[in-house]
């Protein structure tokens, strides 16, 4: 089968295609046909070397997968052969792939009401802002920075679902996205220091970083909670939380309940083929992506 490898860390020009054997799911694990994949930050991080978590090359990205069950592992009772599913992974050997082996319970039954492109923009994004915003509650103030990209539209969605007073720093190109999403206020982080024009929120979900950390406890309340997802420079404040997501399947099956009644839309930036890989690595580099770059195989593309 093909699938997209790398020998060594660098540029978006590392990546290849090339023929590997099929996977054999393992017990617990089924095979799936891959449908669509996606691109998300971690992709490019791992792919340069500054996400070291897969070791040394060569191995395969692809956290997101939307397919079709095509063989089913022992001990495998929940899925059957034609199943669509979706689900995130962590492995070397990833969704850029005609075949992926995944553990079953990563994964759930794809909503019926999407294709298999929109339902491989979700999974990473959808359950980094699902976990992260696990203790929102009604009424609560939250700030959540680059409120357009691909987790950030998404918390925007789940805060507002959950009854919270929802301010997003976004490019103002994107205000009117995000109002139709459930954002209440907005701030043009291009024309306006955020810490100046908000004050006393509950909650701030950072999805920048860095030094965006010290600046957002300048607006948190004292019994505030700051959610790191990139890594920052407020790690000392008693306020800080870092997340990371993990796959469920479980978690998966309510954000597609939500799907499933139209409360929670994925914005698709563009589709590519998986033949136009590194294309789409820089553009997710870029920064200016708004929601997700979705990856078709070949010949599907």
């Amino acid at each position: 089968m093909r699938a997209i490898s790398q020998k060594t860390f660098g540029g978006p020009d590392v990546l290849e295609t090339v023929e590997v054997p099929r996977p054999t799911p393992q017990p617990g694990e089924v095979l799936v046909r891959v449908a669509a994949t996606s691109v998300n930050p971690a992709d490019w991080k791992l792919r340069s070397g500054a996400l070291p978590h897969f070791g040394e090359p060569p191995f395969t990205l692809g956290l997101d997968v939307s397919g079709t069950v095509a063989e089913v592992g022992a001990g495998v009772t929940v899925f059957g052969l034609g199943d669509e599913v979706f689900g995130m992974l962590l492995s070397r050997s990833g969704a850029y792939a005609e075949y992926v082996a995944v553990p079953a319970d990563f994964l759930t039954r794809k909503p019926a009401s999407i294709d298999h492109a929109r339902a491989a923009a979700l999974p990473v994004v959808a359950l980094t802002a699902w976990q992260a915003l696990a203790e929102l509650r009604a009424g609560q103030r939250i700030l959540i920075h680059a409120a357009a990209g691909g987790v950030g539209h998404l918390a925007v969605q789940i805060a507002e679902a959950r009854g919270a007073y929802v301010i997003g720093t976004a490019r103002v190109a994107n205000h009117e996205f995000l109002r139709a999403l459930g954002a209440q206020e907005l701030i043009d982080y291009t024309a306006v220091d955020f810490t100046e024009a908000v004050r006393d929120v509950d909650v701030v979900l950072d999805l920048i970083g860095g030094a965006y950390g010290t600046r957002s406890l300048q607006v948190l309340r004292p019994d505030g909670r700051y959610i790191d997802t990139q890594g920052s420079d407020a790690e000392h404040d008693p306020r800080y939380h870092r997340v990371y997501a993990e796959s469920s399947g479980t978690d998966l099956q309510r954000i597609a309940e939500l799907v499933e009644r139209g409360e929670l839309r994925v914005e698709i930036d563009r589709v590519l083929s998986l033949a136009d890989v590194a294309e789409a690595h820089k553009l997710s580099e870029s920064g200016r992506v708004r929601g997700k770059i979705v990856l078709l195989p070949w010949e599907t593309a």
